[in-house]
């Protein structure tokens, strides 16, 4: 590890005992990290089906631009409805899941709490999920 990269992980575990800015922290990770999880998903879903962007924002009654952002921008907020129009149209459903227990403990118990008791075991697990590869949960 650099002394750049370890110097960012001090200044966001630092960061990360503001009550206020871990929540906004943690609850960004999870919606960026649940977005794109299930976008990829959706166009994995659209590929195996042989199914061109075009065709997919037919069948929603979806301006092609708001399909093609959906699979194509680096950085999408796509609404819930949208996600589930799109699934519905490659035969799918979107659900919820529970946390497995140790990912619940490291990521509700500082939302509801405003702490963390390892902020920076915290922070390089939301990162992990963020790149798409879960790390292990703090303890």
């Amino acid at each position: 590890m650099t002394a750049e990269h370890s110097t960012f992980w001090d200044d966001l575990a630092e960061d990360l005992q503001d009550p206020e800015f871990l929540r906004h922290y943690v609850v960004e990770s999870i919606r960026i990290a649940t977005v794109d999880r299930i976008v990829n998903a959706l166009d994995e879903a659209r590929d195996a089906a042989d199914l061109s962007k075009a065709a997919l924002a037919r069948a929603i009654s979806a301006d092609p631009a708001v399909v093609r952002r959906l699979f194509s921008a680096g950085h999408v907020n796509p609404t819930l409805g949208t996600l589930a129009e799109v699934a519905g149209a490659l035969g799918m459903r979107i659900t919820l899941e529970p946390l497995p227990p140790d990912e619940r403990k490291s990521v509700t118990e500082p939302l509801l709490e405003g702490r963390a008791a390892d902020t920076r075991a915290l922070a390089e697990h939301l990162s992990g999920l963020r790149g798409g590869k879960p790390r292990p949960a703090a303890a």
